[in-house]
């Protein structure tokens, strides 16, 4: 089964985030949620997902510091990890990718960008 970890502090991101992706539940695919760094990283160890949404400024363990550690480890270094942040500085992008991270979201996002990205990330086909 595939699964999509959503990481951020803020609800209604989370809330946001699940509504965007719920129709890739009916292609078989888990949708998990973390509400900081810390529990991030329990949930990749233990769920290992194929794909991570996950915030930059979070309380604990800061997103940047959660993908480093991710890429670092050769077990879960495959994960797909998409910062999503409200950090759009071109530094913040670039510390965002030298962490690790395969993509750079800037909040706000269009909801349907992110759902075709995901879609392609997990192999999922996409018919409009």
């Amino acid at each position: 089964m595939k699964k999509i970890l959503i990481v951020d502090d803020e609800p209604n991101i989370v809330i946001l985030m699940e509504q965007i992706l719920e129709e890739l539940e009916d292609e078989g695919v888990s949708i998990l949620t973390a509400k900081n760094g810390e529990e991030a990283l329990e949930t990749i160890k233990k769920e290992q997902p194929n794909l991570v949404f996950l915030d930059v400024m979070m309380p604990y363990i800061s997103g940047l510091e959660v993908c480093e550690t991710i890429k670092k480890d050769d077990y879960l270094s495959n994960i797909y990890i998409i910062l999503l942040t409200a950090r759009g500085q071109s530094f913040d992008e670039a510390n965002g990718f030298k962490a690790g991270a395969d993509l750079y979201i800037t909040k706000p996002f269009r909801p349907k960008d992110v759902l075709l990205k995901s879609k392609e990330i997990l192999g999922i086909d996409q018919v409009s």
